[in-house]
């Protein structure tokens, strides 16, 4: 063969050739292992660790169809279930939910939908109502995810106090709220105009669900603790709280140091009172409160300062963004960074204050359990199939928001808001009733129908029942002339209060 010849050349070739070709297969083969690895790995991670997740999600229909494998358990008022269940249409959903009173206990139970999920009560308890919580099986049931016999849930609910404060708001557009103060224990969730969940509880709901959202009036809306509004004048019990805990007056019958007319600091803006006529200049914290003086609670606020006043309203529970009954009540607003003329509005419950009607019930509720806070809670126990208990309620934790001789104070200053006041349509026989009234604006300069509001308490000193009670209006449809504390939300509350101590 020659020196030239190529053929050496080509076997050089075709060897490189070769060894590339080996190095492409061999990182073909690393890859696809690779790739196998990975998918053994997901699901090894997904049977192994994300089972629980999958299983919980609302999209697998294999959770929607335990739910509603059996009837499900019942949530309680006084002994007796305000749910039920029924014999579902719907192909793979066994059965489905009904309320027997929906409308009256509504923002109690929320609703339990196959459509859409569930709420309140029902969406916090669904595991322990469908019969799925892992605290209603043995070990062997936990390993195997047998549904066992559901279990139930007992309020606190009043159904007496439910159905005066349903009843008396009728179809206005509010809210109101008992509590017992000695336990925290909430008597009364009400929320006006109201739906029925029954309605919306089937495979057939979408119709009636679609009309509820375009409601104007928001039937789904929990107004009792999910809409915090301005609380005007109710709020003026939180500043004179702030100022007898502070030592800036040694009672409620002390003269203040509040001019009349009282211009905001800072601008040419005179605040004007409720009643002109009323005695408002230099008076006693008793004595406006019983006339509601816009003047002595601005000025009080600014002598404070917004932090002082910041300091109470939280100690009532303002800005907690975590209040659960159990359900999350939204955080009702004490606002900060704000100037003194803001700060004088914030005394008489406008400019960026806010409350739900439980948070002003909770005002009340403080007060006349001596200035201690008992947690309110709507729930007083969740128990298995067998009555055995899962979770208890009953010891609610308590917190000292104010000396009792400032809870005594402001007692005798609410009951002259009732006796010879602002009040007087929430008087109840036999009982003391101390109470505060408000009418809060509502939009720009005032132009729409202002809320009104009326927070109270009233004892039975012959049966040692106390209750204290918030009621919010906040559209009567009538004129705005007509709007008062007095004249629509102290009898609401009136009713409230006289059926608790019955």
């Amino acid at each position: 063969m020659s020196e030239n010849s190529p053929e050496p050349e080509r076997n050089a070739s075709l060897r490189s050739s070769s060894h590339g070709m080996n190095r492409t297969i061999r990182h073909i083969a690393v890859f696809s292992l690779l790739m196998v690895l990975a998918l053994l790995v997901r699901a090894t991670w997904l049977q192994g660790y994300q089972a629980d997740a999958l299983a919980d999600n609302d999209r697998n229909q294999r959770k929607k169809i335990a739910q509603y494998a059996q009837p499900l358990g019942d949530i309680v008022v006084a002994g007796a279930p305000v749910t039920g269940s029924t014999r579902s249409e719907s192909g793979d959903l066994a059965y489905q939910r009904t309320y027997p009173d929906g409308g009256l206990y509504a923002p109690v139970t929320g609703y339990s939908s196959q459509l859409y999920g569930s709420t309140q009560l029902e969406g916090i308890y669904s595991e322990v109502l469908d019969g799925t919580d892992d605290r209603l099986k043995n070990p062997a049931d936990a390993l195997t995810r047998k549904q066992q016999e559901p279990g139930t849930v007992l309020t606190t609910i009043d159904p007496e106090v439910q159905k005066a404060g349903y009843r008396a708001l009728g179809d206005t557009k509010g809210a109101a709220v008992a509590v017992d103060p000695a336990t925290g224990k909430i008597l009364s969730l009400v929320s006006t105009p109201s739906y029925d969940p029954s309605a919306i509880a089937g495979m057939d709901g979408a119709d009636a669900w679609q009309a509820l959202l375009a409601d104007e009036d928001k039937p789904m809306v929990n107004r009792a603790i999910r809409q915090p509004l301005p609380p005007g004048s109710t709020f003026k019990l939180v500043v004179a709280a702030a100022a007898l805990e502070e030592g800036r007056y040694g009672s409620v019958d002390e003269p203040t140091d509040s001019p009349m007319p009282y211009v905001l600091p800072g601008t040419v803006r005179e605040l004007p009172n409720d009643i002109a006529s009323a005695p408002c200049e230099n008076a006693s914290i008793r004595t406006a409160m019983r006339w509601s003086c816009n003047n002595v609670f601005a000025k009080l606020a600014v002598d404070l300062g917004q932090d002082t006043v910041r300091a109470m309203a939280e100690k009532f529970g303002f800005n907690d963004k975590e209040l659960d009954v159990p359900v999350r009540a939204y955080a009702s607003v004490y606002p900060s960074g704000m100037d003194r003329a803001q700060t004088a509005l914030t005394g008489i419950g406008q400019f960026d204050v806010t409350a739900t009607p439980l948070q002003m019930a909770m005002v009340s509720a403080a007060i006349a359990n001596d200035g201690v806070l008992k947690a309110p809670h709507m729930v007083s126990e969740v128990v298995d199939g067998d009555g055995e208990t899962l979770e208890s309620y009953e010891d609610a934790p308590a917190e000292r928001i104010m000396s009792e001789r400032t809870a005594e104070q402001l007692r005798s200053a609410m009951v002259t808001v009732v006796e010879d006041g602002t009040g007087s349509n929430a008087r109840v026989a036999g009982a003391e009733v101390g109470g505060k009234t408000g009418t809060a604006q509502h939009g720009e300069n005032n132009a729409r129908t202002p809320y009104a509001w009326f927070t109270s308490y009233a004892k039975d000193p012959a049966s040692g029942k106390e209750v204290a009670v918030a009621v919010l209006i906040e559209d009567a449809g009538g004129p705005r002339s007509e709007v008062s504390g007095n004249g629509l939300a102290a009898p609401v509350a009136q009713k409230m209060m006289a059926a608790a101590l019955k």
